[in-house]
């Protein structure tokens, strides 16, 4: 059964009507909406135009919402279980080969930080879990099985933590007397290490998301995803994704800028000559959106979010 109630703590979908605006749904076309979870995104593509909607999610305890979905719109809405790095394998599986548009709505989701059995959350209690689709290694296997060294580099590495080596030490000193094993019980041992030096995010903020992006090697799947969605879309197809973390833009980005040929590609067999590669997509936001100041103001998670997009371009054969 569905940790989830469709009321309760209903992730927000962050810029919505911006990336319905450069999504710009048509009658007959065929969308992915990678990261469901409450399916706001997929509720909007569905309801702009007559779309269909494969919805992609890691965590099966977003069923709930799709049943909704499911009994609404019967003929246009299915919901596959798995990870968005995978989409072009599990769209073909539906024999789909080509789309039209892909919305990507980066991070956790609210409802999983909320529920404390889920281990996301610093400001509940529950078992070191962290794994969004409930398989693999925990946050606890690697709190309590990591080596000092290993501890820190993730810390710094994903979460931008300055004071990384000093907490992953105090992690190893703490779990020598007794094994890690809650979010409350690593919090704590968090904050004594750190103290607050920045009074406007608690002091494990940034170790939490460093050992959530670890968990479910969350890099790695923005990077395949995109390598996917740029196989399954078809020309004039569009691509919007919202991050939530310098990491994650700093991927899209680069892969943007890369597949629109603004960067320059080096060849391993002749490195010193740098060459434009062939255009693949046209950007559509000059420079990342941002939420308006009233999103902010009405969804305060929503302020570090920047959505970039792009549509595929048809390749001129020579």
């Amino acid at each position: 059964m569905s940790a989830y109630l469709p009321t309760e703590n209903a992730h927000v979908p962050v810029m919505i009507a911006e990336a319905i605006k450069y999504l710009a749904p048509k009658d007959g076309e065929t969308y992915i909406d990678g990261t469901f979870g409450a399916g706001g995104y997929s509720r909007a593509i569905l309801e702009a135009a007559e779309t269909k909607v494969f919805a992609i999610d890691r965590d099966p305890d977003v069923e709930i919402f799709a049943e909704k979905l499911k009994r609404e719109f019967p003929s246009r809405f299915n919901l596959i279980l798995g990870n968005f790095a995978d989409m072009a394998e599990l769209l073909g599986q539906q024999q789909m080969e080509k789309i039209d548009g892909v919305v990507l709505d980066l991070g956790v989701s609210s409802m999983q930080l909320s529920h404390g059995s889920r281990g996301f959350s610093f400001s509940y209690d529950g078992p070191l879990d962290m794994r969004m689709e409930r398989e693999g290694k925990t946050a606890e296997w690697l709190i309590n099985s990591a080596e000092e060294e290993e501890l820190a580099d993730i810390i710094y590495n994903y979460g931008g933590e300055r004071m990384s080596r000093r907490i992953a030490r105090a992690i190893v000193n703490a779990r020598s007397a007794k094994p890690i094993s809650t979010t409350l019980e690593l919090a704590e041992i968090i904050r004594r290490a750190v103290r607050r030096y920045n009074d406007k995010i608690d002091p494990a903020t940034r170790a939490f998301q460093a050992i959530r992006i670890w968990v479910n090697d969350e890099l790695e799947a923005i990077a395949k995803g995109l390598a996917s969605a740029e196989k399954l879309l078809a020309p004039g197809g569009r691509l919007v994704v919202i991050s939530f973390h310098s990491l994650e833009d700093s991927i899209i980005k680069n892969f943007l800028n890369e597949k629109s040929g603004k960067a320059e590609t080096y060849s391993r067999h002749m490195p010193e000559s740098p060459k434009k590669s062939v255009p693949v997509f046209s950007i559509l936001t000059r420079k990342a959106i941002k939420p308006s100041d009233r999103e902010i103001a009405e969804n305060p998670k929503s302020r570090s979010a920047k959505l970039r997009a792009a549509i595929k371009i048809k390749q001129i054969k020579t």
